[in-house]
């Protein structure tokens, strides 16, 4: 009796293993799916598959030794059931089961496929069953066909795509130098500006006590000359420079 409890221990321990790599050869995959989704190939994907599948075909011939005490005689059953976080279970199960309720029981000890799972599998199994070679063949051709064309509008997808990025000699230009020039003369020169006087009367006119420095550091430039020689060129900008219709208090 303690032979074969020590023997069963021994299995335990070695199933345990196992699944644990298979463990971590999913989380590769998954990561290897979400992370390098644009530049894994068809190659590398099956080189990830064939290392599940050599973990899973390992543990079934662990489960298949002669050594390995039948694990179908045994029966396992929930100690406690609850509703509460549990953090040895949290921690035994790297965060998935935060508690064992009576909802996660019956997923996590089942030991056979969900209802509706098994009854779907039983309807393709006898579909497939049913299922003559030529029907098979016609499906398999038309199936052959559909994937052709798919992988054609793909890899015209990918030329187009290739192509353009070729073509493109660098950065697109979101910028105009002359835009920007002229820009810093109308601030920083007043080039291009119209100014447009606003007075009392019908004549609009200016006090003489305005006057306008000139830009190039020369001598002071009345509004109506300014307006003269900037008038010249059309612009947008506009200077507003209203009348003084009251004396200037400090003046004498």
């Amino acid at each position: 009796m303690q032979r074969d409890e020590k023997l069963f221990e021994m299995t335990l321990d070695t199933v345990l293993q196992r699944l644990n790599d298979l463990k971590l050869a999913v989380l590769s995959m998954i990561q290897k799916l979400e992370m390098e989704y644009e530049t894994i190939n068809w190659p590398t994907f099956l080189d990830n598959f064939a290392i599940i599948s050599s973990h899973l075909t390992g543990l079934t011939k662990i489960l298949a030794k002669e050594q390995c005490p039948p694990l179908r005689n045994r029966t396992v059953l929930p100690l406690l059931v609850s509703m509460e976080r549990d953090d040895t279970l949290i921690n035994i199960t790297e965060g998935r089961v935060p508690v064992f309720s009576h909802d996660i029981v019956p997923d996590y000890l089942r030991t056979r496929p969900d209802p509706i799972t098994e009854q779907k599998m039983q309807q393709n199994e006898q579909k497939a069953a049913n299922l003559t070679n030529d029907a098979a063949m016609k499906q398999v051709t038309q199936y052959n066909k559909v994937v052709s064309h798919v992988l054609d509008m793909v890899s015209k997808a990918r030329e187009e795509w290739e192509i353009e990025s070729s073509s493109r000699t660098g950065i697109q230009q979101t910028s105009s130098m002359a835009d920007t020039q002229l820009l810093v003369a109308a601030v920083g020169m007043g080039k291009g500006l119209k100014l447009t006087n606003y007075g009392p009367g019908p004549g609009m006119m200016v006090p003489p006590s305005i006057r306008a420095p000139s830009p190039m550091g020369g001598p002071a430039m009345s509004p109506g000359n300014v307006q003269q020689q900037l008038g010249k060129a059309p612009s947008a900008v506009k200077t507003n420079i209203k009348a003084a219709n009251q004396v200037h208090p400090f003046s004498r």
